[in-house]
């Protein structure tokens, strides 16, 4: 699993960590559905998605060695998942009599969670084929055992297969399950050995021993700068669309944002709600760096406990992850969550790594624990990238948590759709599964009084100033950035996307319609970035608190997540999954329908941008370009609903609303 796109580092001072069968069903529910699934052998059910589709006859490089060590994550079906679904979209939406209606986790448990009897039989078939259980909780057991365990468990070979230059395990088939197991067990993961790990560009080395390496490599914007939309004509430089241009803004506060989203004025502070950071790490100056920027840039100073911290036992796979490159992403969502909502407690929930499987984990802390009715997450990765055996496991944790109340938003991506980097138009994931609020962005213009002028989707061309500074090298210049957004190929249209989603865009492959992302959408461009502060390891041998722009969509869910916990405060009971709501709302003046063009079609908007070639000072000189705003790849920012921004960003009345419009409970 990645985090949103460190490549935002070097262009926009970024660290950014950033056909569907019933979602969550057994795996005898998955037997009758209508996904292909290999032939599996007489009396056994199986797994989909278990069998990579790279592992092809042409790429086969013979049977995995007998003493190859597989390491596996066995996730727990438990009862009634129909049922589980069911409830959670009953409490889920208004028009419900069971709106709002949520169940604790003990009586989630209770009611369909896995059984202690249903607990132990897969310990034992799965120790009695020759596994050893190294971990297990209420909702999976990480196994280790040999490729001969696997074909007695799973019913299946391992083999090695050629892939992209390197060779890995993988199923020859789907695994399966015998039928006594099928309504024990969700899937399986870790049979194929591809690493699913962030790849960032620019990290430190991290330090052996899995131990957490100290601040990140230095980053540091270059003047000239804006501090609103347009304060700073950028007359030095050549004109563009017939116009001069301005300079990109330093960063947005808190401030800014809070009355170009409505909560100035509006009363509202979060106080008595909780949002939870998820991300991989756990930064050891997060807590006061945190500090720090909200005494520097006016936002209410912390409560004590108002910011406390979870992390996993132990780390792992900092090498692999880059662990320090999650820094700035932590720093970037406890920061800006709080800039939203001052007084909303902020639990930041450290994962073991970057892997799927613990970032689940965490995830699963939070609903476990209730730790929270808000989740921001700003990380993910291109669908075609992800373990399609997770998306069982992953919608049953997002399941859970809506039943709960528990309302999970992600970041929607920042290579708009996904072609340029994978050569696969896409969405990603997990922002696409059904359970899950998908939050896109915006370019956003707050003018001088702070107040809201403008919002196109975001998506950056960039053309760079000639060598004699006379012309821009084109225009609009080749795509760099932009929201993530598109159809699913994995995850069925959900039911309060019906009648919504332009049948073009959900049905993008053909055939039936599919999860449209994003749903909803805020500042993500880092030319209309935030300002973040965060201690940095300075090429001169110093660390220190600096403070830098930063953008891509992980700043778009925390602040999403900050004026959810507003909206929640005004509505007096928790959100938990927002979507049907959003939906719901999409016509009223809740909204800003962002479009790419705001200020009309024969209006072009820009700004220059300048950057340190060396990235922290102008001992190796500058470098000059024209972002270009609203160009999202294949992407465009259309009246109502669209793949850059859903159904637009959050207008003074959305946070009205939440007092004005009828609720039941």
């Amino acid at each position: 699993m990645r985090r949103r796109s460190r490549k935002l580092l070097a262009r926009t001072a970024s660290l950014l960590a950033a056909g569907l069968v019933v979602a969550g069903t057994p795996a005898a529910a998955h037997a009758a559905a209508p996904s292909a699934v290999p032939a599996v052998p007489t009396g056994r059910i199986g797994l989909p998605g278990t069998a990579p589709p790279w592992a092809t006859a042409q790429a086969d490089q013979g049977q995995a060695p007998t003493g190859t060590t597989v390491t596996a994550h066995v996730y727990l079906a438990g009862r009634d998942h129909a049922g589980l679904e069911a409830a959670a979209r009953s409490v889920s939406d208004p028009a419900s009599a069971e709106y709002g209606r949520y169940l604790t986790p003990a009586q989630v448990q209770a009611r369909y969670g896995a059984t202690p009897g249903r607990q132990a039989a897969v310990r034992d078939w799965l120790t009695g084929a020759g596994f050893r259980v190294t971990a297990a909780d209420a909702h999976q057991l990480t196994v280790q055992g040999s490729p001969k365990a696997v074909s007695a468990a799973f019913g299946t070979t391992l083999h090695r297969y050629r892939k992209g230059g390197h060779v890995y395990t993988a199923p020859v088939t789907a695994a399966s399950v015998p039928a006594d197991m099928a309504d024990a067990v969700l899937t399986v993961t870790g049979l194929e050995d591809t690493p699913h790990l962030a790849t960032p560009k620019a990290v430190s080395a991290a330090s052996p021993g899995d131990q957490l390496p100290g601040p990140t490599a230095a980053f540091v914007n270059a003047p000239p700068f804006s501090t609103s939309w347009g304060d700073h004509p950028a007359a030095g430089v050549p004109q563009a669309y017939g116009a001069v241009p301005p300079y990109a803004v330093q960063g947005y506060t808190g401030r800014q944002l809070r009355s170009a989203y409505g909560v100035t004025g509006s009363g509202l502070s979060g106080r008595g709600v909780t949002v939870a950071v998820v991300d991989a790490y756990h930064s050891p100056t997060l807590t006061a760096d945190a500090e720090t920027y909200a005494r520097r840039n006016g936002d209410a100073p912390y409560r004590a406990g108002q910011l406390t911290t979870v992390d996993a036992p132990a780390w792992t796979d900092t090498d692999q992850c880059g662990a320090d490159g999650w820094y700035g992403e932590q720093s970037l969502d406890v920061e800006a969550a709080h800039a939203m909502a001052q007084d909303a407690g902020i639990t930041y929930v450290g994962a073991a790594s970057c892997d799927d499987p613990d970032l689940l984990a965490a995830l699963n802390t939070v609903v476990d624990h209730h730790l929270a009715d808000i989740v921001s997450d700003s990380w993910g990765e291109p669908e075609s990238a992800a373990d399609p055996a997770l998306d069982p496991a992953y919608d049953q944790t997002f399941a859970t948590g809506a039943l709960e109340g528990i309302g999970f938003y992600f970041s929607s991506g920042d290579d708009g759709d996904d072609k340029a980097s994978t050569g696969t138009k896409q969405s990603e994931t997990p922002a696409s599964r059904p359970w899950v609020t998908a939050v896109g962005g915006t370019s956003l213009a707050v003018g001088a009084d702070d107040g809201y002028q403008w919002e196109t989707g975001w998506g950056t061309d960039n053309s760079r100033l000639n060598a004699t500074g006379t012309a821009w090298s084109s225009l609009p210049g080749t795509f760099d950035d932009g929201a993530g957004g598109g159809a699913s190929t994995r995850a069925a249209q959900p039911w309060y996307q019906r009648g919504v989603v332009p049948a073009a865009l959900a049905r993008q492959g053909g055939g039936r319609a599919m999860r449209t992302v994003p749903d909803i959408a805020a500042v993500a461009d880092p030319t209309t970035g935030f300002l973040i502060g965060q201690t940095q390891s300075f090429p001169d041998g110093t660390v220190k608190y600096s403070e830098f722009r930063i953008g891509g969509t992980s700043l778009a869910a925390p602040v999403i997540a900050g004026i959810q916990a507003l909206a929640q405060q005004a509505q007096g009971f928790p959100i938990g999954f927002a979507n049907p709501r959003l939906y719901d709302q999409r016509h009223a003046a809740d909204f800003h329908d962002v479009t790419d063009h705001p200020l009309g079609t024969d209006r072009q908007l820009a700004a220059v941008r300048v950057d340190y070639r060396n990235g922290v000072d102008d001992s190796a000189g500058t470098s000059t370009t024209l972002q270009t705003l609203g160009h999202d790849s294949s992407l465009a920012a259309v009246p109502g609903y669209d793949e850059v921004t859903g159904v637009g960003s959050p207008a003074p009345a959305y946070l009205r609303s939440f007092r004005l419009l009828p609720v039941r409970r």
